[in-house]
């Protein structure tokens, strides 16, 4: 992961276990994003479903997005008991997962 200071989106994308209910599912999307009120480098978090037109999803259904200042707020968040209390919830429910760190960048014309 590269270093340094500067806004960073941490993507986790996920399909859950078919056995997962609508309200696990819901319980699990409130208590992700509950992490902020308790993570201080977590600044944002924002979800949503698969909408595309395009069926390239592999079977990930929901995008859960969370904003941090730094690559070192991640390893803070990774490390943090609340968020591995959390992982400990939420991944048993996910059949498959996929993260992402990345820095935005914006293009100028």
């Amino acid at each position: 992961m590269e270093g340094g200071k500067g806004e960073v989106k941490h993507i986790l994308l996920a399909k859950f276990k078919d056995d997962t209910t609508p309200d696990q599912i819901d319980q699990l999307i409130k208590g992700y994003a509950n992490l902020v009120t308790h993570i201080e480098p977590m600044k944002a978090f924002r979800w949503g479903k698969d909408v595309s037109i395009e069926n390239l999803h592999q079977g990930f259904t929901h995008v859960f997005e969370s904003t941090f200042e730094s690559t070192e707020g991640i390893a803070e968040y990774i490390a943090h008991p609340v968020h591995a209390e959390f992982a400990n919830t939420l991944l048993p429910q996910l059949e498959k997962v996929l993260v992402v760190d990345y820095k935005p960048t914006t293009v100028h014309f």
